[in-house]
C-alpha cells in the first residue's frame, strides 16, 4: 500500500483535498470550526466543531456530494501572505486558528494562508493550481478527536479521506483497504479468541487469551531454541527500576516523556521499566570478566512499559505493555564484526522459516548538528557508524541510511518488513553502543592484565512479541501454519451416536502425540461442524464416518480445501508430526 505522505504529488493533492472537505463542509454547516488537517500515510483527514452535532456515516455520501460540486466549479486556490495581526483580525471569530497563530515561531514575519472561492484556510501549502484538479477522491470514515489529543478538552469530528489522482488508482487503493479490513489483527484477533482489551485495565495494555497466549508460547519456545544453540543466557529482571537507574543509563534525559510517571515507595522513586538494557548491564556487571569470557550474550523475554500516546495504540501493534525479544551481547571491539554478522544471520535465518521475503535494512545514525538528542563524543559516533557500514558491505546486506533515527546512544539497524497490506513495519533492531558501558563502568581484564570497557550490541528478533504476532495475524488472515494454530486439528464424528466412541479415541491419540485437537461432537448438523471449522481456521478437519471407524482410518480436509483425503491414523499423525516438527509453512 502507498505512503501517500511520502509520495509529493499525493501529499499536495491530499492536503489540498483536506482543504475541499473543510470548505463543503462549512457548505453544509456553517457554524463549523476547523482545527488541523494534516496528510497522513493512508491520506488526509480534517478536525471539525460542528458544536452539537455528530456526524453518522449518512453524512459522509453528503459531504462528499459538496465536495465534488465545489471541484466541478474549478475554482484556483490561491496563496496570501498576511502579518501575524492580519492574520488574528481575520481568524478573530475561530479558536482554533487564534490558538495556531499564537503558537507560531516568534521569528515568523508572515503567515500564509489559502483561498480557493468562498473558503479560506490558514496553511503553510503548497497546493495544487486548481480545485478541478481534485475529482478522485473517498471520505473512509470519522470518528471522535479530542482538540490536540487531550482528553480534557473538547471533543473534536474527525472525518478521513484519500485523494489521488486518477479513478483506477483510487479504486485499487480502495480495494486495498477493504483487503486490510479483512486482514486487522484486531479483528481477527476478537473472532479466533487470541487476546482482548478492557478499559478496566487500561489503553494499550492486551490481555493475551488462551489461543493467543499459546501461540506466543510457541514463538517463545521458537526463538529461546535458536537463541541457546548461539550460546545466550537467558534471565529474569524486575519490571521496575529505580530513576536513578535511568538517570545512570542517561534515558531520564534522553527518554523521559516516554516513560510512565514515577512513583514514590518508601524512600525510593521507581519507574515502570521502558527497556531492558540498564538491567542487564548490571548482571554483566554481577562479576568480573576475563577477555576469554567474551562475548557474554544476555537475553530475556522481558516486559516493558513505553507511554504511548492514546491515538497511537493500536490492538497489539502498538501497545502500553509490551515483551520484547531482547539480548545485550557484551563484546571486545575486535569482535564487534563478527557478532554483529551473527545477529544479522539470525534475523534472515528467522525470516526465512516465518517466509517473509519482502524486508529491506535501514541504517539509523545520528543528526551531527543535534546535541540534545544524542550522546555528544563525535570520535564514537564515527566509530561505530563505520563500523555497521563496514560490517554490512563485507555481508553484501543491501541497505539505505536514515540521518537522525539513531538511538541516543548509538546506530542501529533496523528491519523494514513490508506486510501483506499497509505501510512498512520494523521488526527486528539491532544497535551499537559504546555509552552505556562507560556510564554504568563495565570492565572486562585483557590479556595484558588491564582492564578494558567492553562494547554492548542490542539486539531484538522479533522485536517485541506483541508486534511480532500482531504482523502475524494479518499476514496469515489467521489461517497459521500447523506449528502455531491453537488449534491443529478438529476431530468431528459424522453423527456422535454412531461414530463417537471412534471420534474420542482419536482425539485422544492425537492429544498423546503432543498435538492440539480439539472434539466437535455437538448434536449439530455436519455441515455446520465443518464451516465452524473453516471459519477458526483449523489447518486440518478430520471427517471420521463408518468406513473411518470400520478400517480405522481418517479422512482429513485440509483449511480452506474442500477435497479429503484418507489415510490410516499412523499415517496421519506421522504426517501432521512431520509438519509441526518441521514447522512448515502453510500454502
Amino acid at each position: 500500500m502507498i505512503n501517500i505522505k511520502e509520495n509529493e504529488r499525493l501529499n499536495m493533492m491530499n492536503h489540498s483535498c483536506a482543504h475541499l472537505l473543510a470548505q463543503a463542509v462549512k457548505h453544509l454547516y456553517p457554524e463549523a470550526k476547523f482545527w488541523v488537517g494534516p496528510v497522513i500515510e493512508e491520506g488526509f483527514y480534517y478536525d471539525i466543531d460542528l458544536g452539537d452535532k455528530t456526524l453518522t456515516e449518512e453524512d459522509l455520501p453528503k459531504i462528499e456530494r459538496e465536495m465534488k460540486k465545489i471541484a466541478k466549479d474549478g475554482k484556483r486556490i490561491v496563496r496570501h501572505e498576511l502579518t501575524k495581526e492580519e492574520a488574528l483580525e481575520m481568524f478573530k471569530e475561530d479558536p482554533y486558528k487564534l490558538d495556531l497563530i499564537s503558537r507560531m515561531d516568534e521569528n515568523e514575519t508572515t503567515i500564509s494562508c489559502y483561498t480557493q472561492g468562498d473558503f479560506t484556510d490558514l496553511c503553510r501549502g503548497p497546493h495544487v493550481e486548481t480545485v478541478k484538479e481534485l475529482k478522485h477522491f473517498k471520505l473512509i470514515k470519522h470518528s471522535g478527536a479530542y482538540w490536540k489529543g487531550d482528553a480534557k478538552n473538547k471533543m473534536l469530528q474527525r472525518v478521513y479521506g484519500v485523494c489521488f489522482e486518477n479513478q483506477e488508482d483510487l479504486d485499487n487503493y480502495l480495494q486495498e483497504l477493504e483487503e486490510a479490513k479483512e486482514r486487522d489483527h484486531r479483528k481477527i484477533g476478537k473472532e479466533q479468541e487470541l487476546f482482548m482489551t478492557h478499559e478496566l485495565v487500561g489503553s494499550g495494555m492486551p490481555l493475551w487469551l488462551p489461543n493467543g497466549a499459546l501461540i506466543r508460547h510457541e514463538l517463545e519456545n521458537y526463538i529461546y531454541q535458536k537463541e541457546e544453540a548461539m550460546g545466550y543466557n537467558h534471565v529474569y529482571t524486575p519490571c521496575v527500576g529505580t530513576v536513578n537507574l535511568y538517570k545512570t543509563s542517561g534515558h531520564w534525559d534522553h527518554y523521559k516523556e516516554n516513560m510512565f510517571p514515577m512513583m514514590k515507595v518508601d524512600d525510593e522513586e521507581f519507574v515502570l521499566r521502558p527497556m531492558n538494557c540498564p538491567h542487564h548491564m548490571l548482571v554483566y556487571k554481577n562479576k568480573m570478566h576475563s577477555y576469554r569470557d567474551l562475548p557474554v550474550r544476555i537475553g530475556e523475554f522481558a516486559t516493558d512499559f513505553r507511554y504511548e500516546a492514546s491515538g497511537a495504540v493500536k490492538g497489539l501493534e502498538r501497545v502500553r505493555c509490551m515483551c520484547q525479544n531482547d539480548a545485550h551481547l557484551f563484546v571486545r571491539p575486535d569482535q564487534i564484526g563478527d557478532e554483529f554478522k551473527r545477529v544479522v544471520s539470525l534475523i534472515l535465518d528467522v525470516y526465512k522459516d516465518f517466509g517473509i521475503k519482502d524486508y529491506k535494512f535501514r541504517l539509523s545514525l545520528r543528526d551531527k548538528n543535534d546535541k540534545e538528542k544524542y550522546f555528544d563524543d563525535d570520535e564514537m559516533w564515527d566509530t561505530a557508524e563505520n563500523k555497521l557500514r563496514e560490517v554490512l558491505n563485507e555481508m553484501g546486506v543491501d541497505y539505505f541510511e536514515a540521518e537522525g533515527e539513531a538511538a541516543f546512544y548509538g546506530p542501529k539497524l533496523d528491519v523494514e518488513v513490508k506486510p501483506a497490506v499497509g505501510p512498512e513495519v520494523t521488526l527486528s533492531t539491532c544497535q551499537l553502543d559504546f555509552l552505556l558501558p562507560r556510564r554504568f563502568e563495565l570492565t572486562y581484564v585483557d590479556s595484558n592484565g588491564e582492564k578494558q570497557t567492553p562494547v554492548v550490541i542490542h539486539r531484538a528478533i522479533f522485536g517485541t512479541f506483541d508486534r511480532f504476532t500482531a504482523f502475524l495475524i494479518e499476514e496469515t488472515k489467521g489461517a497459521f501454519p500447523t506449528w502455531l494454530a491453537p488449534i491443529q486439528v478438529s476431530v468431528i464424528p459424522v453423527s456422535s451416536e454412531f461414530q463417537g466412541d471412534y471420534a474420542r479415541e482419536v482425539t485422544e491419540k492425537l492429544k498423546e502425540q503432543g498435538i492440539r485437537a480439539e472434539l466437535d461432537d455437538r448434536n449439530e448438523k455436519l455441515g455446520y461442524r465443518l464451516r465452524e471449522a473453516q471459519t477458526k481456521k483449523v489447518p486440518y478437519t478430520l471427517i471420521l464416518g463408518d468406513n473411518e471407524k470400520q478400517n480405522n482410518t481418517i479422512s482429513y480436509r485440509l483449511h480452506g480445501e474442500k477435497e479429503t483425503t484418507t489415510v490410516s491414523e499412523e499415517e496421519f499423525i506421522k504426517l501432521i508430526k512431520k509438519e509441526i516438527e518441521n514447522k512448515e509453512l502453510r500454502k
